[in-house]
């Protein structure tokens, strides 16, 4: 079986067929086992999970009907009861949110090894496990939802950075505008931003940016960019070097004698 929680969960099976689930209170629960495969929960952390503050009168009878509900979906097997609690019996690698993880940190390390090309490979089959908001069936889930999409975030940049390591600025530009507009506080993706202007040969547009960025830190947090942004200013400020040429002949230098035929 596999699992999707990045976005409507979902299930399917080995072929591609996918598992009618039903309800909300049934994606929720397969939400909150999933989120930890492989891993033994209790009931009370499964009803906090699936009810939050406001669980029915019997809730362990409750959840135990929906345990019964997700195991006739799923198949009898899919889902444990150990430990007083339950468990979905799967490796992590077969809930994208887990294998979202795994590829990411390895493209992660790929970049790091100087392989730009495997990196952008990995972070996007990463990337293209999502299908919406993570973990949208849980409904208090924000802590974890959030911690994802942070994640989410670091992938796009390290894939942002992988293209210009492939001397593809002009290509990551719109995505990058696009995020940085999304989040205009974070001065690692504004960085990438201004690198890829420089990159493309746009380097007034890239202190433009800066500007803009240096006045939005100002009035949002009352400081000055970071480190990097002030260091890539600094750069962008240098003029860009002269690049070797064939020395011309000066004016001054006077023609050499012509030569022709002796009278």
């Amino acid at each position: 079986m596999r699992y999707g929680i990045l976005g409507t969960t979902q299930a399917g099976r080995a072929d591609g067929t996918p598992v009618a689930l039903g309800g909300a209170r049934l994606r929720a629960l397969l939400t909150a086992l999933a989120l930890r495969p492989g891993r033994a929960l209790s009931p009370d952390v499964l009803i906090a999970d699936i009810w939050g503050m406001d669980p029915p009168a019997d809730a362990a009878g409750a959840l135990q009907a929906l345990v019964g509900r997700l195991r006739r979906a799923l198949g009898r097997t899919a889902v444990a009861s150990v430990d007083g609690g339950y468990r979905l019996c799967v490796e992590p690698d077969a809930v994208d949110l887990h294998r979202f993880e795994r590829l990411a940190a390895e493209g992660g390390r790929a970049l790091a090894a100087a392989d730009p090309a495997s990196a952008a490979a990995l972070l996007d089959e990463a990337l293209a496990l999502w299908r919406g908001p993570a973990l949208a069936d849980l409904p208090d889930a924000r802590v974890e939802a959030a911690r994802a999409e942070t994640r989410r975030l670091d992938a796009q940049r390290t894939r942002l950075a992988a293209d210009l390591a492939l001397g593809r600025a002009g290509q990551a530009l719109p995505t990058l505008a696009a995020l940085c507009q999304d989040h205009p506080l974070d001065e690692p993706l504004q960085a990438l931003r201004l690198r890829a202007l420089r990159d493309a040969g746009r380097t007034a547009e890239a202190l433009a940016a800066y500007e803009e960025i240096r006045t939005v830190i100002a009035d949002r947090l009352g400081a000055d960019p970071g480190p990097e942004l002030r260091a890539l200013h600094a750069e962008l400020l240098r003029p860009a070097p002269v690049r070797d040429a064939a020395p011309a002949r000066s004016a001054a230098t006077p023609p050499g004698p012509a030569t022709g035929p002796a009278t």
